[in-house]
């Protein structure tokens, strides 16, 4: 995996990311990376309780969690803690995405750590959603336009505390480092690295073009599997 840049990329490139859902972009990194089939991306179902908002694009704060036992500092040493953790959340490049692996093994999602409060606070830091493995609440209340992909949807916060942050997690089979660029949407999340993100856009036209080809004559009231051959063979055609 490509190590996250020293500088951000051009915004330009990072709007022009935002107008392609997420399989759309993975479908364009085979064309230009074809190594990346079998990794980079989330691999397991996770929920999204708002598949109307737009693709998010936006720099990885990397976060794991624990619910189902307290955290062992003291009340002073957790409300530093937390100070350090927002600070940690609100700078570097923006925009950014929270990244959080649940650490409770079997009992994953056992409680929240997001919701009405975390949504609304991680919004106002510059966060344009989060993606994680362990569960979320608070959904009428939730943040408004604060993408969320999670693992579960559950009632209660238990014991759940950011156990560590600003290293590598791994969420539903995505393994991500700390300002690694990712792309998320209803369907999952893929991180984009930096040397390839702006050829992805001119790769994800091309697909286009190629599928195109083939959706015409697919919806066609005139289709034909000799059409669909000489489609198929066009498709291939196409560079």
């Amino acid at each position: 995996m490509t190590h996250p840049a020293t500088e951000p990329l051009p915004s330009s490139v990072l709007q022009a990311l935002t107008r392609y859902d997420t399989p759309t972009i993975c479908n364009a990194m085979e064309v230009i990376a074809p190594e990346r089939r079998l990794n980079g991306y989330t691999v397991k179902p996770l929920v999204c309780p708002f598949p109307d908002l737009p693709p998010i694009v936006g720099y990885a704060r990397t976060v794991t969690i624990r619910a189902t036992t307290p955290p062992s500092l003291s009340a002073a040493e957790q409300r530093a803690a937390r100070i350090a953790y927002y600070e940690y959340i609100g700078t570097g490049s923006g925009p950014r995405i929270t990244v959080i692996q649940d650490l409770d093994g079997a009992n994953v999602g056992y409680g929240a750590f997001w919701g009405e409060v975390q949504s609304a606070l991680h919004k106002a830091l510059g966060c344009l959603g989060v993606v994680t493995d362990g569960s979320i609440r608070d959904i009428p209340q939730w943040a408004p336009g604060f993408q969320a992909l999670a693992g579960s949807i559950g009632p209660s916060h238990a014991y759940v505390h950011a156990d560590s942050f600003g290293g590598t997690v791994n969420v539903a089979g995505m393994t991500v480092r700390s300002g690694d660029l990712v792309h998320a949407d209803r369907h999952g999340a893929v991180v984009i690295p930096f040397d390839l993100a702006a050829k992805l856009p001119e790769a994800a036209e091309l697909c286009a073009r190629r599928e195109e080809v083939i959706l015409e004559v697919a919806r066609s009231p005139s289709f034909s599997l000799d059409k669909l051959k000489a489609a198929l063979a066009r498709a291939a055609e196409i560079h």
